[in-house]
């Protein structure tokens, strides 16, 4: 479950380009890429050990020691979750082709244009 931290900015304002993601130790956290502020944070409830994670479009995908989970990268919450029995344990390699790496330029650059826009518009 994930675990809200104080955040900035309207969440309904917020889009997977305003964070940065990290894994370790069966966690996974959200960090605002502006302020570094941790604005989530989620544990694996099996598993124990490196967590592999991928940013899939809507997505954050996390491979725990042999399990699979989804989470909803604003939130944190958990969508859905796979033992993968049978297919073994370590680090997982994790590939998509909705994957974002590199992240999507065209997204960034519009979030950078519309931040810019608002800091003019406040400065008069």
């Amino acid at each position: 479950m994930a675990e809200k931290q104080r955040t900035t900015g309207s969440e309904s304002e917020r889009s997977v380009a305003d964070f940065v993601f990290a894994g370790f130790n069966r966690r996974v956290i959200a960090i605002d890429r502006y302020t570094g502020e941790i604005v989530w944070t989620w544990k694996a409830p099996q598993g124990t050990g490196y967590a592999s994670i991928l940013l899939d479009g809507d997505r954050l995908v996390v491979m725990v020691n042999g399990y699979a989970y989804c989470l909803d990268p604003l939130f944190g919450q958990e969508v859905w979750r796979n033992p993968l029995k049978g297919l073994g344990t370590g680090v997982a390699c994790i590939a998509s082709t909705r994957g974002s790496t590199p992240p999507d330029l065209a997204a960034l650059a519009e979030v950078a244009r519309q931040r810019a826009a608002a800091a003019a518009a406040a400065a008069g």
